[in-house]
């Protein structure tokens, strides 16, 4: 093997077009699903106040959104609802006119090609803010995994492209799969949060989804964030349990296991760029203390080295004017 002074690396990086003939990874819209918040009402567009930038918005504005999203090119939105009214079981989950059912049904009839992701869970629509149905302070798993069969259900009756289960619940990814097939939907895929970490970097999405648990915890469910090994059982459990689609939630801090999980399975891999790093890079952007489109560009494609197919973010809409701006 050659060595200095025959090799020179930076013979590859002193030229632009160059360094774009080498590039290694390349970021692109269509890499892209953009987090939409819905919530009752009309001609309602609220900003969250930990995520500059990011709204919660009614149905008929989130339509017009997601007109402009599909002109800019972005193939996908995922959608998470805030009911006007919560119960102990999240009745508003699976109500056939439920908020996300409402919006799947405007945004299909006012959009072309928008694909329509929806988070399936039970924490926005419960009254103590927990993924399921409770026993005292316990969550109960096969209890509230027929709930979320029965909003799936729902979901994709109302035009849903694509199910992203995001409970963390043992079992539910063979159920809804079974489910849906029963129902004839044997051809709507399933994304789910099959490594979904118990993490502090969810801080702001609880401000968004207004969805904070009102005692304890999620890490009963969640997965213990110093473990690495169990991201393995729990993608290769969801992958034989019918998932079309798996994904690492978050993704910053987990680039490693979004690195192991596409090795191993070699699965179509979604990683999602969660509230609290969205929000971190905002308000150090804002304060000057870093060059947030650089670093936003940066960890995103960080996130697609790392092994992601597809990414969650609450950039997309920046990211696609970022590309414009420099082809």
């Amino acid at each position: 093997m050659a060595n200095f002074p025959i090799k020179r690396l930076r013979r590859l990086r002193y030229n632009p077009s160059v360094r774009d003939l080498v590039r290694e990874t390349v970021l692109t819209k269509n890499d892209l699903i953009y987090p939409l918040f819905v919530v009752p009402g009309q001609k309602i567009k609220k900003e969250i106040r930990s995520m500059p930038g990011v709204y919660q918005m009614s149905v008929d504005v989130i339509v017009e959104e997601c007109k402009d999203v599909e002109k800019l090119g972005i193939p996908a939105v995922i959608l998470f609802g805030i009911p006007e009214h919560k119960d102990e079981v999240g009745s508003g989950a699976y109500d056939p006119n439920g908020i996300i059912q409402k919006a799947v049904r405007a945004i299909k009839k006012g959009t072309n090609k928008l694909l329509v992701i929806t988070d399936v869970c039970l924490c926005e629509y419960t009254s103590h803010g927990h993924c399921g149905v409770l026993n005292g302070e316990k969550i109960l798993n096969d209890e509230t995994v027929e709930l979320l069969v029965k909003e799936s259900l729902s979901h994709a009756e109302a035009g849903a492209d694509i199910i992203a289960p995001s409970d963390m619940m043992d079992g539910r990814i063979g159920a809804i799969r079974k489910a849906l097939d029963e129902k004839g939907f044997i051809e709507t895929p399933i994304l789910s949060y099959a490594v979904k970490y118990a993490s502090g970097f969810y801080g702001p999405f609880r401000d968004a989804a207004e969805s904070a648990p009102a005692f304890g915890d999620r890490r009963s469910h969640q997965m213990d964030i110093a473990n690495g090994n169990e991201a393995l059982r729990e993608a290769e459990t969801d992958i034989e349990e019918g998932a079309d689609i798996i994904m690492v939630k978050p993704a910053g801090a987990y680039l490693d296991i979004i690195w192991r999980v596409k090795e191993k399975f070699g699965m179509p891999t979604a990683a999602y760029q969660v509230s609290g790093e969205y929000a971190m890079i905002k308000a150090a952007g804002r304060n000057n203390w870093i060059d947030e489109e650089r670093v936003m560009i940066e960890s995103l494609t960080a996130i697609k080295r790392a092994g992601a197919d597809m990414i969650l973010t609450y950039f997309a809409k920046d990211v696609v004017n970022y590309l414009q701006k420099v082809s």
